[in-house]
């Protein structure tokens, strides 16, 4: 009984996996998720130093945008040391406080990501529905404030799960569904009663992420009626505008999350590549996908980016024409 503690039946460790039925394939599918971390750590600290360096950035919707960054990495680096040693170097195992803490981290920043993204929505419904005071009401302190409530009310929610986890005792089955650690995961393989890891675990889920979403649906909705309202159609245009980019991180973090929710919930006899998909895009795309659709569709910071490459080429072209010249 060496892989179990002998008091309270934990395993010493838990075994990962990946896609299942695929086989060898999986160390072909690792390249385009080493793709996704390349992209996911280089958009993100490239938003990050872009915002840092200009200081006619340092406003309310770009310290909102880089709080978003800072957590797209975290969700990251959450899950880079799992999957990469499960795919590149065939090794399943993770000690279970490790599992747990990689747990506690996935679900931290999966809920700073929502609260984030509400506060963003709140960015957008005070430049639009009340700009004459934007500048009076999101101040910096009060950003700061409201980043350390988002950062307080998901450890709060978190740090639960892993105790719950604890308490629960592991027979034989250790094999989990993922190349990372989730709370659905981990206390399916329990050899006793989880009523309360699914009861807080859908209370957390409705508390969190269906609270903030129904209030970003209703700041939308009064943002919508601010404009409409407006008599110029520029106007319109233009405000409807900087509201694309936060749409799309709405859309691209909510749509997997809920679908994630429902096959877990309902979707018993629904094949386990699908699970494994789902969860898979949830927490692999956002990080990628939010630093491209913020560089495009915000204008400074794809002149920034547009000036950084004009920059490097021009380097580029004097060091050539100096190397060329010694010749």
């Amino acid at each position: 009984m060496t892989d179990f503690n002998s008091t309270n039946f934990q395993p010493a460790t838990f075994q990962l996996s990946w896609f299942p039925g695929l086989g060898a394939a999986n160390h072909w599918i690792s390249i385009p998720f080493c793709v996704f971390y390349v992209t996911a750590m280089v958009g993100n600290c490239t938003v990050l130093c872009i915002i840092w360096k200009d200081r006619r950035l340092h406003q309310p919707m770009y310290l909102f945008l880089c709080m978003l960054s800072i957590n797209d990495l975290g969700v990251s680096l959450s899950t880079l040391p799992t999957v990469l040693s499960t795919f590149c170097f065939d090794v399943t195992d993770v000690a279970f406080d490790a599992c747990l803490a990689q747990m506690f981290f996935i679900h931290s920043f999966s809920n700073m990501g929502s609260g984030i993204l509400l506060a963003m929505s709140f960015d957008r419904f005070v430049a639009i529905c009340d700009p004459l005071r934007y500048a009076a009401i999101l101040t910096n302190p009060r950003i700061v404030r409201i980043g350390l409530a988002i950062v307080i009310r998901s450890f709060g929610v978190v740090l639960p799960l892993p105790i719950l986890i604890k308490r629960l005792p592991f027979c034989h089955a250790k094999a989990l569904s993922h190349a990372y650690c989730l709370h659905s995961d981990v206390m399916r393989l329990a050899c006793a009663d989880i009523t309360v890891n699914n009861i807080y675990g859908l209370c957390a889920v409705l508390i969190v992420f269906g609270i903030d979403l129904l209030l970003i649906v209703i700041s939308y909705i009064l943002i919508m009626m601010t404009i409409f309202s407006l008599a110029s159609g520029g106007r319109r245009l233009k405000a409807l505008n900087t509201c694309v980019s936060h749409v799309c991180a709405v859309l691209i973090f909510y749509i997997p999350m809920i679908t994630v929710s429902i096959i877990h919930r309902y979707g018993e006899n629904s094949p386990p590549l699908v699970h494994v998909l789902l969860s898979s895009v949830y927490l692999f795309v956002p990080p990628v996908i939010n630093p491209i659709v913020y560089s495009i569709k915000t204008k400074e910071i794809r002149k920034s980016i547009l000036k950084m490459f004009s920059r490097g080429l021009e380097l580029t072209g004097t060091v050539t024409a100096h190397h060329d010249g010694f010749q």
